[in-house]
């Protein structure tokens, strides 16, 4: 098998290397991969081998940190804030639902399809949406949310209404690996799936794409002045990070079996925006820190303090917020920064 530096290493041109090869070389020589990086995945890796008990919750974590890696595409680097990011999330899982229960039990092509209806729906979505800024660019968002919450809640025959969509047939992963009830085949699979769309927003994101979208959010006017058409950025942005938001939405429904309303709530757009907050915006590795810490602290809090443990969480993203703009992230940041001075000094 080639391995990263066998890629970074090789003599042979781009142009010249084949299909699947040449799309690998694309994907990983926009930034070289830094060792640091390897940290999630190696604790991804140490939860499966030393907490097999947590399977289930370390898929709904793989879940969440690929819903808010999603919206970090639009919030941290279009500087496009929403309150309505959970329509595609629940697109997506409604679609896998949908599909799971009317025969269509296959994950991969479910989960694909899925994607793309959700990316269609952000595509019709966001050229309206976008057009506004604002208040107003809140509030349609959230509009989107809404009537998708009212349009399943009263589709009843189809999607259950109030008391969710049941009867899903998910077939085996790949033929051979059945969803299990410990939840090994969910993680495995919600790992997998997260780790292909890390590489891909990866190298998205330090692309000459990803950095035009940045200049766009510092200084739209003078990203337009230059010749960038930033509402086609901002389109082609919000699509893809729709298309996202609905695999995670997808990757929900096929591991838990189920879809309930709350999957359009404006609860849960609001909680993606909590997590990016705690772990760092515009920094793909704040999403992991995020909804890691968001999803511990809930199962772990919830448990020995149910009425409380949403004060917790106020309280750390009050304090990180007032005293430490870069969230978690940024916190590890400062303190590196200050421990090097010392030393230095």
């Amino acid at each position: 098998m080639m391995t990263h530096s066998d890629v970074m290493d090789s003599n042979v041109p781009a142009a010249a290397t084949p299909g699947a090869t040449h799309a690998i070389h694309q994907l990983l020589s926009a930034r070289r991969f830094r060792p640091v990086e390897a940290l999630p995945w190696l604790l991804a890796a140490a939860v499966y081998f030393v907490l097999p008990q947590y399977f289930q919750l370390g898929a709904q974590v793989l879940i969440m940190v690929l819903f808010a890696l999603s919206f970090d595409l639009l919030l941290g680097y279009g500087g496009i804030v929403t309150l309505g990011h959970a329509a595609y999330f629940g697109a997506g899982a409604y679609t896998a639902g949908l599909l799971a229960r009317y025969g269509w039990g296959e994950p991969l092509s479910a989960l694909l399809v899925s994607g793309l209806v959700a990316g269609m729906l952000g595509t019709l979505a966001g050229a309206v949406i976008l057009r506004t800024k604002g208040l107003a660019l809140l509030m349609l968002g959230m509009a989107v949310s809404l009537l998708l919450l009212e349009l399943a809640n009263t589709a009843t025959d189809i999607t259950g209404g109030a008391d969710g969509l049941q009867g899903m047939d998910v077939r085996p992963l790949l033929g051979q690996f059945e969803f299990d009830m410990l939840g090994k085949t969910a993680y495995i699979y919600s790992l997998a799936v997260l780790f292909l769309a890390w590489v891909l927003l990866r190298h998205l994101v330090n692309s000459p794409f990803g950095r035009s979208l940045v200049g766009i959010r510092q200084n739209p006017a003078r990203m337009q002045a230059l010749g960038v058409s930033v509402w086609g950025r901002r389109l082609t942005a919000f699509a893809i990070s729709s298309a996202l938001a609905g695999i995670a939405g997808a990757l929900s429904a096929q591991t838990s079996q189920f879809v309930s309303l709350s999957v359009f709530s404006l609860e849960l757009s609001g909680m993606v925006i909590v997590m990016l907050e705690m772990g760092g915006v515009g920094r793909l590795y704040g999403a992991f820190v995020g909804a890691t810490v968001y999803m511990v602290a809930q199962d772990t809090l919830s448990k020995d303090q149910p009425a409380t443990w949403l004060f917790w969480i106020g309280l750390l993203l009050i304090l990180l917020v007032l005293f430490n703009r870069g969230g978690l992230l940024g916190l590890c940041d400062t303190v590196r920064r200050r421990i090097a001075h010392k030393e230095v000094s």
